[in-house]
């Protein structure tokens, strides 16, 4: 399936007066991770006068430095980004024989790089209690034991749209049984380091699509195209690198989940962050997915008038065809050996030897002097077959159709012989495939692999 979709995304800041902005940091740009691939990508900052000094951080994370010299009285950031949504599946990936069971251990130097991401905040009585009620048996399968743990936490924890910044404490998600999902990220990433798993938290862009066909059972998945900014969770698995997780669905990450910053601390994962002057501020927030690209598929065919005009330009380009005299065969490569020698070498497995080119050559030669005296002649480089030490190489002979005065294309001497020859059954050599193309006729020969059976008298004319 190929369907491509344009993700549209405007935040805006207001001010009741003009504001001093201190340097803004941007994460939203698709991270080098992405599965999905990134087709386009565009970032548009008002005020127009400001500086941009893009970077990375130490996870590899995109960021726009914006700095901005003089006071404003609105920030306007706008992302256009293009994504290739092609199936993906999660699942694709190895583990290395140590992971595959859990509990595991990180070789040492790969425990030092991931230390950030396996640092636990202090544990809490509720904490402890969820976490010894969720906790896998030991000697597990590692891949099915993530799943499910996902899946409990997402079952626990219901999902609620919180406007109000910050992050909730693990503690205070379990207390209340809900949070958004960036409050069900922190909390599964916490439980995953206690297990001894390297986790991080992912901030990015969620995109979800309307199903071609409603599923027979489970959720029958959004009514419209939708998207938003959305936050999971990220486990690093020795042999598959970091797998996504989101708690809020209870699923792996797919093909929807577009990666922008992923840390180990959620606040360095923030979309937009910066100092401002203490001032009244009007918020506003826009976003929209539009699908640009879209070819059939199973699960979602040709309509009926497409295929009437699918047809209908079939029946348009046959006529055309008819009307300039262009006329189609079909090719192919015949084995040809010398009737002298059927059984050496050079014609049953040898790329070349002693007399192959010199009567691929002469067969080459007469059929130019009896289909196109006249005509240009071409050797170049042709296929190399495997185990032959060079490429074959094609002589081409291409000559000129005639035509009559009152301009329609008539049947030139070469079209005569191949008829003729055509009639002749069995002479006819098949390795001098002629067509017509553009006024002009084509014999292509190839000499280097197998050719032809040479005549019985010098003097006998070439089929």
């Amino acid at each position: 399936m190929s369907l491509s979709v344009a993700l549209y995304h405007r935040t805006t800041y207001r001010y009741a007066h003009p504001v001093t902005l201190g340097p803004q940091i941007v994460r939203l740009r698709p991270a080098a991770h992405s599965r999905s691939r990134v087709l386009s990508y565009s970032l548009k900052v008002l005020p127009e006068k400001h500086f941009v000094n893009w970077q990375q951080d130490p996870q590899g994370n995109h960021l726009a430095r914006l700095v901005f010299p003089e006071k404003t009285s609105s920030f306007e950031i706008v992302v256009d980004v293009v994504v290739a949504m092609e199936a993906l599946n999660p699942f694709d990936f190895f583990l290395e024989p140590a992971a595959e069971t859990w509990p595991f251990a990180y070789e040492r130097g790969l425990a030092e790089d991931l230390e950030p991401y396996l640092r636990t905040l202090p544990g809490t009585e509720r904490f402890e209690a969820f976490l010894s009620e969720v906790r896998p048996k030991e000697g597990g399968a590692t891949s099915p034991m993530i799943v499910e743990l996902n899946r409990r936490v997402s079952e626990y924890v219901n999902y609620n749209i919180r406007l109000e910044p910050g992050l909730q404490s693990p503690d205070e998600t379990l207390a209340k049984r809900s949070g958004s999902c960036r409050d069900s990220a922190w909390l599964i990433v916490q439980i995953f380091r206690r297990l001894g798993i390297a986790a991080r938290f992912a901030s990015g862009y969620l995109i979800q699509l309307v199903a071609d066909e409603k599923p027979v059972s489970g959720p029958s998945g959004p009514t419209s195209d939708f998207c938003d900014l959305h936050a999971w969770c990220e486990v690093y698995l020795p042999g598959a690198g970091w797998v996504g997780l989101d708690p809020t669905s209870g699923l792996l990450a797919g093909e929807g989940h577009i990666p922008l910053a992923c840390t180990a601390e959620p606040q360095l994962a923030a979309p937009v962050s910066g100092l401002v002057d203490v001032v009244e501020t009007t918020f506003e927030h826009e976003m929209r997915v539009t699908r640009v690209l879209e070819t059939p598929r199973v699960t979602k065919p040709y309509t009926e008038d497409t295929w009437e005009r699918i047809v209908a330009l079939g029946r348009d380009v046959d006529a055309a065809l008819v009307k300039g005299d262009v006329r189609l065969t079909m090719g192919g490569e015949p084995t040809f050996v010398s009737i002298d020698d059927p059984d050496g070498a050079e014609w049953n497995t040898a790329a070349l030897g002693e007399n192959k080119r010199k009567l691929s050559r002469d067969l080459f030669f007469r059929l130019r002097d009896h289909y196109a005296k006249n005509g240009l002649l071409h050797f170049g480089q042709g296929k190399w077959y495997p185990g032959e030490p060079l490429p074959g190489g094609p002589s081409t002979c291409i000559g000129v159709a005639t035509a009559s005065r009152c301009g329609k294309t008539r049947r030139s001497s070469q079209t005569r012989a191949n008829r003729a020859a055509r009639k002749r059954g069995p002479r006819m050599p098949s390795c001098a495939r002629s067509r017509r193309t553009s006024g002009s006729w084509r014999t292509t020969c190839f000499p280097p692999t197998r050719t032809w059976s040479p005549p019985s008298s010098a003097s006998e004319n070439c089929p």
